[in-house]
């Protein structure tokens, strides 16, 4: 298989397939769990078709990118968002828990910073639950900072899942992105 991600944007007659990976790879148990869900700290579905569907007509502006096998079934996908002065947000890097540890998670990280870079971006934000250490790390070793920035947990909103734990919030990690 190619290993590089040729991205497509997604249509609505995909979201199905990318709640499905989506909900696999962040909330995966047993031998579907990936390598960075160590904590369970949140029960229950990350998102739904209609929330998905409710996100991408809130917010045109974004994109949800696809990157597909040679048989067309979903190899991962990804969330990119421009905010301002050349910032833009990344979130939902999803890779099937079967395909984590092949490197894939990187490459379709590298391939969304070449996307935005592309359409003028400096800088890729994003935001992860504090209590994902085994996940901040990665992102780390990948060129993002952790910032002194945080963001409120939606308690109360079980759209999102049902959190274990009354001490989440998220965190902050951004990368300048080089010319």
């Amino acid at each position: 298989m190619d290993t590089t991600p040729n991205l497509l944007v997604a249509t609505d007659a995909d979201v199905p397939a990318v709640v499905a990976l989506i909900n696999l790879a962040f909330r995966g148990r047993g031998k579907d769990q990936g390598w960075s869900i160590r904590e369970e700290c949140i029960e229950g579905t990350r998102i739904t078709d209609d929330l998905l569907r409710e996100d991408m007509a809130a917010k045109p502006h974004g994109t949800l990118l696809l990157w597909r096998r040679p048989d067309n079934s979903l190899l991962g996908c990804v969330w990119l968002e421009p905010q301002q002065d050349g910032v833009w947000y990344l979130g939902l890097l999803a890779i099937p828990p079967g395909d984590q540890n092949a490197g894939l998670g990187r490459k379709l990280l590298e391939a969304a910073e070449n996307w935005t870079k592309e359409r003028g971006a400096k800088e890729i934000k994003m935001t992860v639950v504090n209590v994902r250490a085994a996940l901040i790390d990665w992102y780390k070793r990948r060129g993002y900072s952790l910032t002194s920035e945080t963001k409120p947990f939606p308690y109360g909103d079980t759209r999102f899942g049902i959190p274990k734990r009354d001490d989440l919030f998220f965190v902050v990690l951004r990368k300048q992105l080089a010319d």
